[in-house]
Parts: C-alpha cells; structure tokens; sequence
C-alpha cells in the first residue's frame, strides 16, 4: 500500500500520506474506545444522578463535576506520566490513553443523557408509578425510549468531540494522526512543511467528524425529534 502512495504521489509527499491515513486507525480506535468505555460508565452514573435516594445523586452528581472540571490534558498526564511514577512502572500508553478519555466523556455523556431524561413530562413517571412499576421498569420501558430520541443529537454530537479530544493523546506518546502529523511537521524534509502537513490533518479530521454530524441529523430527523416547519399562511 506504501508503494501505490509512493507510485501515486511521489517522495514524500506518498509517504506521508500513506503515513497519516495509517495513523488515522489509531485514532479511530481510541475514539471508540472511549466512546464505549464512556457510555457504558455514564450509564451507571446517569442511573445514579436520576434515582430518588439523594445520597447517590450526590455521588454521581461529584462525579460529574470532578471529570467535567478536570481538564482532559491533566487527565492525560495523570495517567500516562503520573500514575507510572507513582506505582514505580510504566504504564501501557493505550491503557492511560483509554482511560484518560474514557472518564472524560463518560462525564459530559451522563450529563447529556439526564438532561434527556429530565427534560421528560413528570407525568410520564407518574403514570408509570399509577400502574404500579417500579424505578427500574419504569425507566428502562417508559423514559428511555423517549429519552433516546431527545439524547441522540447531542450524544453524537459528542463522538465528535471525542474524536478531536483523542489529538492530545501524543502528549504521552500515543501514536496517532496529531502524533505523525507533528513529527512530519517538524521534519527537516522539503514538502513536508507545517503549512503542508496540518491542512491535510485538518482534512482527515473533517472526513471523520462531518458524516457523523450529518448522521445524526438525518436520524433526528427520522425520529421526528426535529419539529417541521410551519406552513406560512396565504
């Protein structure tokens, strides 16, 4: 594949990019790693922060604001630089990385989804309880399929904030499109110029944000989450 770049392109403009386009996976990778790891935690949290025991809404609530107010850099440097101080070994740079992002987005996604949860009519729980279900059945068969439609835009809309959030991962030395492109950057090779480089990094992140946005507009849409226009009388 290096050779039909190369063939294709030229020294080193070929390398290069064959290089950037290789280094995008990794980003993919972290990016829904984090995604995953995130929704799975802001679920448990999102549960947490909605039930009517208010110890546990304290404790989810301190966990949002902690992770929310935790810039993502430090979170990063905590665990791919601190953490392994601390222990007296090295930590693997996915392991901090994946963990670093998952805590970050599993904040804001909690807060995203009880937000959908919240933004629900009171009635719908009160009929629920009226019927006689309980918490869990009335959340997990009456709130969150309404709830899915109002969370989905933002929800996406996050992934994408993900995705540009995995660029500050090659802080700790995570091998990436920011990684690569930087070192290319700085590269003391014709062609391979700042001005050069970072416009097709910017490419490549837009190739990867841009159909999620319109994805989720399109599903929206589908959901009948997006309120049609009215019809402008005569």
């Amino acid at each position: 594949m290096k050779d039909i770049f190369t063939a294709m392109f030229g020294e080193p403009q070929g390398v290069v990019l064959f290089q950037l386009l290789y280094a995008t996976q990794f980003t993919i990778y972290l990016s829904l790693i984090a995604f995953i790891g995130g929704g799975i935690v802001a679920a448990g949290i999102t549960v947490l922060r909605i039930m009517p025991a208010k110890p546990t809404r304290v404790v989810a609530q301190g966990y949002i604001w902690f992770f929310q107010s935790a810039p993502l850099l430090m979170l990063l440097f905590l665990f791919g630089l601190g953490v392994p101080r601390l222990i007296g070994f090295d930590v693997n740079i996915w392991v901090a990385a994946s963990l670093a992002l998952t805590l970050y987005s599993s904040a804001y996604l909690a807060e995203v989804w009880r937000g959908a949860i919240q933004s629900l009519p009171d009635g719908q729980w009160e009929g629920a309880e009226a019927l006689g279900m309980r918490f869990l059945q009335t959340l997990c068969t009456v709130i969150l399929p309404q709830a899915l439609r109002v969370s989905l835009a933002p929800t996406v809309g996050f992934l994408v904030q993900i995705i540009k959030g995995t660029s500050l991962a090659y802080i700790i030395g995570f091998s990436d499109l920011m990684s690569i492109g930087k070192r290319w950057a700085n590269a003391p090779v014709d062609g391979t110029e700042p001005f050069i480089i970072y416009p097709l990094m910017a490419l490549i992140y837009f190739a990867l944000c841009f159909p999620l946005s319109r994805l989720a507009l399109r599903l929206e849409k589908r959901l009948g989450t997006v309120p049609k226009t009215a019809p402008v009388a005569a």
